[in-house]
């Protein structure tokens, strides 16, 4: 598979959409076109997708500064966590077929390794960490 240009934007497979950086909040919903996506909150909007090779998730759109800022952060979860070690090997797989081996990876908490990806224009973390018992991190971080 060939690896993303994540310093252009993000591709989401389907709905086939390419999500670049520093969007602006208002034009979020313009590309989505009527495709499902939640408003969360000011600066937070929500959608079902797939992407990384396949993987079915949920995505957030983090936007800086709050109600009328730009794209600066993608959140990527799931609606259930009842394998946290299936959830978190399957994004691990996804992560790396997309993005290659991690820069660095170090020991983490709750038992899974922590992962970072140093890459041109952005930063990919994932890990897991107790947040009133364990909670998978998977995100994109423009840089």
């Amino acid at each position: 598979m060939a690896r993303m240009n994540i310093s252009e934007g993000f591709q989401i497979e389907q709905p086939e959409l390419l999500i670049p950086w520093k969007l602006p909040e208002a034009d979020l919903q313009k590309i989505f076109c009527g495709q499902s996506l939640r408003h969360v909150t000011h600066g937070y909007f929500t959608t079902h997708c797939i992407s990384l090779g396949g993987l079915s998730h949920e995505l957030g759109f983090h936007f800086h500064p709050r109600g009328g800022g730009v794209l600066v952060e993608l959140e990527f979860f799931r609606t259930s966590y009842a394998d946290q070690a299936g959830s978190y090997q399957e994004f691990q797989q996804h992560l790396e077929q997309t993005f290659g081996q991690p820069s660095t990876s170090k020991p983490g908490s709750e038992g899974f390794p922590s992962h970072t990806w140093q890459l041109a224009g952005a930063e990919v973390v994932h890990f897991v960490h107790d947040r009133f018992g364990p909670e998978e991190h998977v995100r994109i971080v423009k840089r």
